[in-house]
C-alpha cells in the first residue's frame, strides 16, 4: 500500500503555472493597451530603430522552444540521454537569448533611449522589457529544474511534471517575445 506522500499529483501545481501565464498575459496586454492609448493621445510612438539583435534573439528563442519540444518527446520515449542533450541545448539557447536581449537593451541606451527621457513611450519599452527579463530568468530556472530532474533518480511522473512546467512556461515566453517584438515594430 502506497503512502499518501508517495502519490504525486501535478494538477494543482500545473494550475498555478497556468494561472501565472494567464495573469502575465493579461498584464502585458494591459501594458500594450496603455501604450496604444498613450501614443494615440500624444500622436507619436517610441520612434526608435529597434536593434537588429532583436531579430537574432527571436530566432534563438524559437530554436530553444524547438529543442525543448524535442526534449519532451525524448522523455516520453524514455530516451533520457537525448533528452538531456536537448535540455542542455535549450538552456544554452535560453541564456544566449537573454544575453542578446540585454545587449540590445544596452544598444538602445547608446542611442539615447533611456528609462527617464522626454518620450514616455520609450520608458514604456524599458518597463515591459524589464518585466520580460524577469520572465526569462524564471524560464531558464525552470529549464534547469527539468535538466536537474533528468539526472536524479526520481519517479518518471516528477520528471514529466518538471519537463511539462518548463515547456509551458518557456513556450509562453517565446510567444510573448514574438508578440512584443511585432508590437514594437508596428507601433513606432
Amino acid at each position: 500500500m502506497e503512502n499518501k506522500q508517495d502519490i504525486f499529483d501535478p494538477r494543482p501545481r500545473k494550475f498555478i503555472v497556468w494561472l501565472f501565464v494567464v495573469s502575465s498575459t493579461i498584464m502585458f496586454g494591459g501594458f500594450t493597451s496603455y501604450y496604444l492609448v498613450f501614443v494615440a493621445s500624444k500622436g507619436k510612438g517610441h520612434g526608435l530603430v529597434l536593434p537588429d539583435a532583436f531579430i537574432y534573439s527571436t530566432f534563438v528563442i524559437i530554436a530553444s522552444s524547438i529543442t525543448l519540444m524535442i526534449a519532451s518527446r525524448c522523455l516520453r520515449k524514455s530516451n533520457f540521454k537525448t533528452q538531456r542533450v536537448m535540455l542542455w541545448l535549450s538552456v544554452i539557447l535560453a541564456v544566449v537569448f537573454g544575453f542578446i536581449q540585454f545587449s540590445a537593451w544596452g544598444n538602445l541606451v547608446k542611442t539615447g533611449a533611456t528609462l527617464v527621457n522626454n518620450n514616455a513611450a520609450i520608458s514604456f519599452i524599458y518597463i515591459v522589457s524589464g518585466l520580460h527579463l524577469f520572465h526569462i530568468i524564471a524560464g531558464v530556472g525552470l529549464i534547469f529544474n527539468a535538466l536537474a530532474g533528468s539526472y536524479k533518480n526520481i519517479p518518471l511522473a516528477k520528471k514529466e511534471y518538471r519537463m511539462e512546467i518548463a515547456s509551458i512556461f518557456w513556450h509562453f515566453i517565446d510567444i510573448l517575445w514574438i508578440y512584443l517584438y511585432v508590437f514594437l515594430l508596428l507601433n513606432r
